[in-house]
Parts: C-alpha cells; sequence; structure tokens
C-alpha cells in the first residue's frame, strides 16, 4: 500500500541546461530518481518494447540497422509534422508511465520519502504538473544553452534553437517552479553546492 508521506518531485530544464548533470548529483546525494528519458531511450532501443508500434506506425525506414529506432531520422520528420511528434508520443507515454510507475512502487516499496522524477516535458504536459508534490527547475539563459549543446553534440545553432523553439520556454518553466537551480555558469562546484543544499522538505 502507498504511503500517503511519498511525495513525487518533478525534475526539468531546457536542453543544455544542466540537468541530467544536477540528476546526477541528486542520486549522490541518495535520492531515487527516475529518468523518463532513459526509459524512452529503453524503449526505442535495440529489443525495446515501442519499437513494433513504430515499425507499424512509421514504417521499416526509421528502424535503424542495429534494429533500434532511427533517433537523427525520427528528430527530423517530427520537427518538419508536427503530427508525426503527436504520433510517436501517443506510442511512448503510456509505456514510459507505465514504467515510471512500477519504479515509483518499487521505491515506496523500500520505504524512500519521494522520488524525483525527471520529466524533459513536464511544462508542455497537460497532466504531469498536478500529479507532482514540486517542481524542481535546472534554469540558465539561453545563450548558454545553445553554446552548450553546440559543443556537446556538434549541431549548428540552427539545430539547437528548433530543439528549443519545440520545447517550453524558460518563462514557462520558471513559472511552474518550487525551486530554481541557477546553472548559467560552467562551475560545476557552484552546481555541487546547490544539490548538496537543496532541501525538498
Amino acid at each position: 500500500m502507498q504511503q500517503t508521506a511519498f511525495k513525487r518531485i518533478g525534475l526539468t530544464g531546457g536542453i543544455g541546461s544542466g540537468k541530467s548533470t544536477f540528476a546526477s548529483l541528486l542520486v549522490d546525494r541518495g535520492f531515487a530518481f527516475i529518468d523518463a528519458d532513459a526509459i524512452s531511450r529503453q524503449l526505442t532501443g535495440i529489443g525495446g518494447a515501442a519499437l513494433s508500434h513504430i515499425r507499424q506506425i512509421f514504417g521499416e525506414d526509421f528502424i535503424a540497422p542495429d534494429g533500434s529506432m532511427d533517433r537523427s531520422k525520427m528528430r527530423a520528420l517530427i520537427f518538419a509534422q508536427p503530427q508525426a511528434k503527436a504520433q510517436l508520443q501517443n506510442i511512448l507515454h503510456p509505456l514510459i508511465r507505465a514504467a515510471m510507475a512500477d519504479k515509483e512502487a518499487a521505491f515506496n516499496a523500500e520505504g524512500k520519502p519521494l522520488v524525483v522524477l525527471d520529466i524533459p516535458l513536464l511544462v508542455e504536459s497537460a497532466s504531469w504538473p498536478a500529479q507532482l508534490d514540486g517542481v524542481l527547475v535546472v534554469d540558465c539563459s539561453e545563450d548558454r544553452q545553445i553554446a552548450r549543446v553546440m559543443a556537446r553534440n556538434g549541431w549548428t545553432k540552427a539545430e539547437v534553437q528548433a530543439v528549443m523553439a519545440a520545447q517550453a520556454s524558460r518563462q514557462e518553466r520558471l513559472a511552474t517552479a518550487t525551486w530554481v537551480i541557477d546553472n548559467d555558469s560552467d562551475d560545476t562546484q557552484a552546481l555541487k553546492r546547490q544539490a548538496q543544499a537543496w532541501n525538498p522538505a
């Protein structure tokens, strides 16, 4: 039986915000953690549960030679065709939510007081915010996002901006925040200090 004290904290941030780095620091502190994007990659990776549905809806062209979803081809399609994005989300979101629920139940059974849920599209979701006990936003300037992703992924500025345009704006994320983590510098020690100081109580 789920304990009433069990809390669910959403973690989000735009591409290049440093959200994944901050998440790893929370894991180091011992927080229970569930990464929705990692679950999505499992579902679309080799042998993933979503592949048969993706093959059926989008065709064999969107399956890579190794049997996983061709992520670059799919990314190009969903930016060009909003309907394709909705079709992919209709396949993935129920599977992701089911996997997250299983992991949550396991953490709750272990007696964990809360779980941090890394949800990339938390702000864009119509249903997620109402299901959470708080939202933790890792924030930085848009210029910083662009510079980090260009350096990390080798993308052009236009490619990064296209991804950012498909995400919630910085202002929209901040409007949902219960806590804001400032990561507008590349000072990893400053980010670590914020992770150590964060108190969800």
